[in-house]
């Protein structure tokens, strides 16, 4: 089945929003946020949400898998597997598929941080409301550099048990994590600032249109 094409500059475009679920893979209980998108942006940008809204910092390297298509950083900078597409060069929309699309995340090609992302209810943004924006979530992300999905458990584990042999180390390591809570503020300061960059641009196409229209 073909997806309809939709105009890359026309403001029906740029409106359009979409639901995102994020999941981090092979946690229990399951790690997941999920957030509102614009189509409009790029997986460059989409990248930059999912670090906000998991709690990563963006210190290594990462990359997108659509079906047998990888997105990421140019080869060279990256270091990653097989040849990525640039992702600041594609719109999220212009890899989505009919009623649901399946994108795979990989962040930290040495923890192997794998992600399913979701994308599913593409329709129009709600007026005044401004997008990205955070909608629920379970359970805190893991730490940065813990050693994946086994060193994160571990690391729970040796917290929670104060005569486990690494309790006191990973205690002075981890500092105050708490898997059970995380703080929505910062995540919601952040996303802010990306829809304010948007909405800049929003008004100077809009600017841009008006005179183009005059002319």
């Amino acid at each position: 089945m073909t997806r309809p094409t939709r105009p890359n500059l026309g403001s029906d475009s740029f409106n359009e929003i979409a639901t995102v679920r994020i999941e981090l893979r092979h946690t229990d209980p399951l790690i997941w946020r999920q957030v509102e998108v614009p189509t409009s942006i790029t997986l460059k940008v989409l990248h930059d949400i999912i670090q906000i809204v998991m709690g990563w910092f963006d210190y290594h390297f990462w990359e997108f898998t659509i079906g047998k298509q990888k997105y990421g950083l140019p080869m060279d900078a990256s270091g990653g597997t097989g040849f990525p597409i640039a992702a600041g060069k594609v719109r999220l929309r212009d890899v989505l598929k009919p009623r649901k699309t399946i994108i795979d995340y990989t962040y930290d090609f040495g923890d192997w941080w794998e992600h399913r992302l979701t994308v599913t209810d593409v329709r129009a943004g709600q007026q005044g409301v401004s997008y990205p924006r955070y909608i629920a979530g379970e359970i805190n992300g893991p730490p940065e550099d813990c050693g994946g999905i086994p060193g994160f458990y571990d690391l729970l584990d040796a917290i929670a048990d104060p005569k486990h042999l690494n309790h006191a180390h990973v205690k002075e390591w981890a500092g105050d994590y708490d898997s059970a809570t995380f703080d929505l503020l910062p995540i919601k300061y952040a996303l802010a600032r990306i829809a304010n960059r948007r909405n800049a641009a929003k008004v100077r196409l809009a600017k841009k249109k008006q005179f183009g229209s005059a002319a």
